[in-house]
């Protein structure tokens, strides 16, 4: 399997534009984090919704990588998220995800979404996706 190294490479090589940090990988887990800035937020002083699906269908996807290998055809067949409370907009969002099923075809991962310093989470998610087949 990857290391935290060679996912972070492989983001800079293929995902050029994603601006996410990778913070932490182990066993069917992974953290990744993004700063927060003016185009990240909406009317009102909150952090957007896209942005919070970003990150949770990110941090989804370096969690399959971590397991599987670095694929670059697994992709979101379906993705649901519950906005739970308002995130800070001066503070770092945090993605965490536990898979929950890593099967041949399918991965499941459920994410909860963190204001950096926050104990309650902003949003929870859960994605699937699919993994082509090898």
């Amino acid at each position: 399997m990857p290391t935290k190294n060679e996912l972070i490479n492989f983001f800079r090589s293929e995902f050029p534009q994603a601006d996410i940090v990778i913070e932490s990988v182990s066993a069917k887990s992974v953290t990744i984090r993004k700063k927060i800035n003016h185009t990240h937020l909406r009317p009102g002083g909150t952090v957007s919704g896209p942005t919070l699906m970003e990150m949770a269908d990110a941090v989804i996807y370096v969690a399959i990588l971590a397991e599987i290998g670095l694929v670059a055809l697994a992709v979101t067949t379906s993705l649901n998220i519950n906005f739970l409370r308002k995130p800070a907009s001066d503070k770092d969002i945090l993605a965490v995800c536990k898979l929950i099923k890593l099967g041949k075809l399918l991965a499941v991962g459920e994410v909860s979404l963190f204001s950096e310093g926050e104990d309650e989470p902003v949003a929870h998610a859960v994605g699937t996706y699919a993994i082509p087949p090898r």
